[in-house]
């Protein structure tokens, strides 16, 4: 099985995918390690990435993931997946492919971006991510203002895993 945990950049997608996929004992890994060089320095001067510079991305992750499900692995994917474009791409097997999106207000996303330190990801983006965000319909919403560790908790509670 493979759980992509999505949101705008800032809602704690790569901590929540990190404390699930350890709390499962599953394996992890973060969408932001399949983008070129090429769209991190976009990114990182601020520049939003066109649908064009995404899709090399999406194939690279959707490859991952067949070749995940093809091993018989479980993962615990962070992406942002922020279209639902994208997301028919990445959730191309409803069985065992899972969506979980953390949900959060622009004013709370702002503040932690605000605090982070160390990241690509500008927060002069965040007005783009959110222009940009289609909410999904076939997912586990969760609220990003609750702890991660009780967030983890309702995923595996809802996951029923």
């Amino acid at each position: 099985m493979i759980v992509i945990i999505m949101g705008v950049s800032g809602s704690g997608k790569s901590t929540v995918g990190m404390m699930l996929a350890s709390a499962l004992n599953w394996e992890f890994s973060d969408a932001d390690s399949f983008h070129s060089p090429a769209n991190v320095e976009k990114m990182s001067q601020g520049i939003p990435l066109t649908d064009a510079d995404r899709i090399p991305w999406l194939l690279a992750m959707q490859s991952a993931q067949a070749q995940w499900l093809g091993e018989e692995r479980h993962m615990v994917l962070a992406c942002s997946a922020l279209k639902s474009s994208y997301r028919e791409m990445l959730y191309f097997d409803p069985e065992r492919i899972r969506l979980v999106y953390l949900k959060g207000s622009f004013e709370l996303i702002q503040k932690r971006l605000a605090i982070r330190q160390h990241h690509f990801m500008s927060k002069e983006l965040l007005q783009s991510q959110f222009d940009t965000l289609e909410e999904p319909e076939s997912a586990i919403c969760v609220d990003a203002s609750q702890p991660p560790d009780a967030i983890v908790q309702q995923i595996i509670t809802t996951l029923g895993i």
